[in-house]
């Protein structure tokens, strides 16, 4: 028996391996902002924070920390420094930055292709600029989509996903259907699955769509945005009641596909304001167990007609924490529902895994992370730039599908160029921000508001909201409540 102990315990360090160093450390990379009138937020390269007071994080700085000061315990966890001699924090802060950024090695996985323009509704946010029904100039053709096809499997990515987008893809279905027909082919010849989304306002559903869809495995996107007289107002139609085939639509495509089969978005306009939980309960309501609470995008319809301005930043933010409060107190009384904004930036913050939000990136996830086919064959870095285009400003176009290869487009400058420069890691006023690893960078945005793709970050709407979200959730994830774990549930 104490034969079998000593080999044992032969196999193990002697305990003196494991007890504390001499308390002398060296600062690994770190971040800090003021997070409030109190307290500093510190985050390290992978997103783990702690908040402090001014004078721990001087304290900290200097080296002044002993092993009895509470904060020495959860800095050194946290991999904010490491203790001579110590090679352990080094090694894991480096596999969770790995962890974080591999998405960017998936390369390209969104493809979203518009099989036509025409659309009939004529939704007062409209970004893309719709054609009526009757335009069938604005419509792709088979030729243009078979290089679609090629240029989605030319993508290393091992999640290739095609989602189609329009104006109202079902007004093309013959073309949809050629789409999916083709690139099921392909999957089987090259053992690549590819999920598919169709994007639509489900006016023109119909068995036969519904058919094809469940026999080639068709999820379904649509958009709602409150109850019937807020949906209407919003996305208005001179044909039809928008809300009510929506409504219908919703229900069919789920007895059809199933429950999952389906999601909706909303986008918050001036109407939206002021209607936080009525919004909220029409998604509870219609069985849904998740809402995105977007704000409105400045392009096409929403620009020109004001839309984008009407609100301010705060105004927004107002809305949202509302909204999210009533989500929270919903999941206490058993109603499980998810704000998906929050759900992102949570995992950003909690995990040490990445996103595929192409706005939460560094760089940008323009062109590689989702790109854009326009009906007409041309090659957008982004659904945002597309939109920018119709508007006449054709900065974020990669090239076109009849006339340019593949590695041209990803190789060209536009796109490089504008990766290099949305790198937050280097951009002035991000390089510098405690809030860093959980953001990203907008640059068809910024350029669009501000004429520049980096931006100018004090000004910068697209900071401002982010740095209060940042701020909001962080501060209900350090309560401990039990708002927090409704939080924390959300990651599951």
């Amino acid at each position: 028996m104490g034969i079998l102990s000593e080999q044992v315990h032969k196999k193990f360090l002697p305990l003196s391996s494991f007890l504390p160093g001499n308390g002398q450390y060296k600062l690994l990379p770190f971040r800090f902002i003021r997070f409030d009138s109190e307290q500093y937020l510190l985050t390290n390269l992978v997103g783990e924070y702690y908040l402090t007071d001014r004078t721990t994080l001087h304290r900290f700085i200097q080296k002044e920390l002993d092993r009895n000061d509470p904060a020495f315990a959860p800095l050194r966890a946290r991999h904010f420094f490491y203790e001579d001699g110590e090679t352990s924090p080094l090694h894991l802060l480096a596999t969770k930055y790995r962890t974080k950024q591999a998405p960017l090695a998936d390369f390209t996985s969104l493809h979203m292709i518009v099989p036509t323009l025409r659309c009939n509704t004529s939704c007062t946010y409209c970004q893309v600029s719709h054609k009526n029904t009757s335009a069938s100039a604005c419509d792709m053709t088979k030729e243009t989509a078979d290089r679609a096809i090629d240029f989605m499997f030319n993508s290393p990515s091992s999640h290739l996903k095609l989602e189609f987008q329009g104006g109202e893809p079902l007004l093309d279905f013959d073309m949809v259907r050629y789409i999916v027909e083709r690139t099921r082919e392909r999957e089987k010849q090259l053992q690549r699955p590819v999920s598919i989304i169709i994007c639509s306002n489900l006016s023109l559903v119909n068995d036969e769509i519904l058919a094809f869809c469940k026999l080639q495995g068709i999820y379904f996107s649509t958009s709602l945005d409150g109850p019937k007289k807020l949906h209407n107002k919003n996305r208005p139609s001179v044909e039809f009641d928008s809300y009510q085939l929506a409504i219908e639509g919703i229900a069919r495509v789920r007895e059809a596909l199933g429950i999952e089969a389906i999601s909706a978005l909303m986008t918050t306009t001036m109407a939206s304001l002021s209607m936080p939980k009525e919004i909220v309960d029409e998604y509870v309501g219609q069985g849904f167990k998740s809402i995105f609470l977007r704000p409105i995008n400045p392009y096409g319809f929403a620009s020109k007609a004001g839309a984008a301005t009407h609100y301010s930043t705060a105004e927004w933010l107002d809305f949202y924490k509302i909204a999210l409060d009533y989500i929270i107190d919903l999941n206490f009384r058993g109603i499980q529902i998810r704000e998906e904004y929050a759900a992102l930036i949570l995992r950003r913050i909690l995990t040490p895994y990445g996103t595929g939000f192409v706005d939460l990136q560094s760089p940008a996830g323009i062109g590689i992370a989702a790109i854009l086919f326009n009906h007409d064959g041309n090659v957008y870095a982004s659904d945002e730039s597309r939109m920018l285009a119709e508007m006449g400003d054709q900065h974020f176009l990669l090239g076109n599908l009849n006339t340019d290869k593949y590695e041209e487009m990803m190789l060209s400058d536009v796109l490089i160029d504008t990766l290099m420069e949305s790198m937050s890691e280097g951009v002035p006023g991000c390089a510098d921000c405690g809030f860093q690893p959980y953001c990203g960078s907008d640059p068809v945005r910024h350029y669009r508001l501000q004429g520049d793709i980096v931006g100018h970050k004090p000004t910068s709407e697209f900071c401002q909201r982010h740095m209060a979200l940042f701020r909001h959730i962080i501060s209900i994830i350090e309560r401990g409540d039990a708002a927090s774990d409704v939080l924390k549930g959300w990651l599951c």
